[in-house]
């Protein structure tokens, strides 16, 4: 590994765990996002605050450090993707502890983390585009520490026979790339306010993802509703206008009754925060 000295390229690093913390407080207090933690409350979650959800944030910080620092400009290959495995697991530890036992923010973990150090592994001037194709080489290779556990995501897409966190990374993110960060560079373009914009970015990533938080507390009904949902707010022309805005709002209503939360699509939503302000401009065409 290149040692990192303490000046440019180690303010590089610094950045890029800085990026990723403000990404994931940014996700926690947008409003109003359907069943999530946010600045009004708690969603459908008895479990969560948004003052966990920050604290946890701030908790991960030395972790997308550390996952900055041990990729910068090395290759892909399985000696780093067991690093990185490492790394998070350990990030998760940290999480748990300043939570309380709380699952914060798990998924984000393994999102943001590959992200970070695949932005590293490139160091400057990439495009999202090449960013998450390196990422997704990560996600793609072996990583013989990996926990042999089922998780609620995993049991979820066994059951539901669909796919779940782990092929999105290994597909380089497609809701991130193909929905989400075209959606909000679109709707700034017609003239949105950046609220707005990233809610309909959050919005364009629930009309398709198969949320396995949703399915895992919902079931395939939960999930339909959500994708129903979701697309009615875009329809409407989304969360910037009144019709949109009413549509968001029973979406809103909805997975409050269903108790679903649609959380595997708030840490991809912060996965398109953070490639929104790391890449090159014309990074995603829209």
């Amino acid at each position: 590994m290149k040692l990192l000295s303490q000046t440019h390229t180690g303010l590089q690093a610094e950045t890029l765990a800085w990026i990723a913390r403000d990404c994931l407080i940014d996700e926690a207090r947008l409003s109003p996002k359907p069943g999530l933690v946010d600045s009004r409350g708690n969603g459908a979650h008895h479990d969560l605050s948004l003052d966990l959800m920050e604290r946890s944030a701030h908790s991960l910080t030395p972790t997308f450090l550390q996952l900055a620092q041990q990729s910068w400009q090395r290759p892909a290959d399985i000696a780093l993707r067991e690093t990185i495995g490492r790394l998070g697991r350990e990030g998760e530890r940290q999480m748990m502890a300043a939570t309380d036992g709380v699952n914060t923010h798990r998924g984000a973990i393994w999102a943001l983390g590959l992200l970070v150090s695949a932005n590293a592994m490139l160091s400057a001037n990439a495009s999202a585009q090449q960013i998450a194709d390196t990422a997704a080489l990560l996600a793609r290779l072996p990583d013989s520490a990996a926990p042999k556990v089922f998780s609620k995501g995993l049991k979820a897409t066994h059951r539901y026979r669909v796919p779940g966190a782990r092929e999105e990374a290994q597909q380089a993110f497609p809701h991130v790339m193909k929905l989400a960060l075209p959606q909000l560079l679109r709707s700034r373009a017609q003239g949105a306010d950046e609220n707005a914009a990233r809610l309909d970015a959050l919005i364009a990533i629930m009309t398709s993802l198969s949320d396995t938080c949703v399915l895992s507390r919902a079931g395939m009904a939960g999930l339909n509703a959500m994708q129903t949902g979701a697309r009615a707010v875009l329809r409407a022309g989304g969360s910037a206008t009144v019709q949109g805005s009413k549509a968001l709002a029973e979406l809103d209503a909805q997975m409050l009754a269903l108790n679903a939360s649609p959380g595997g699509a708030a840490d991809l939503l912060a996965a398109t925060l953070f490639l929104d302000r790391v890449s090159q401009p014309a990074s995603c065409s829209f």
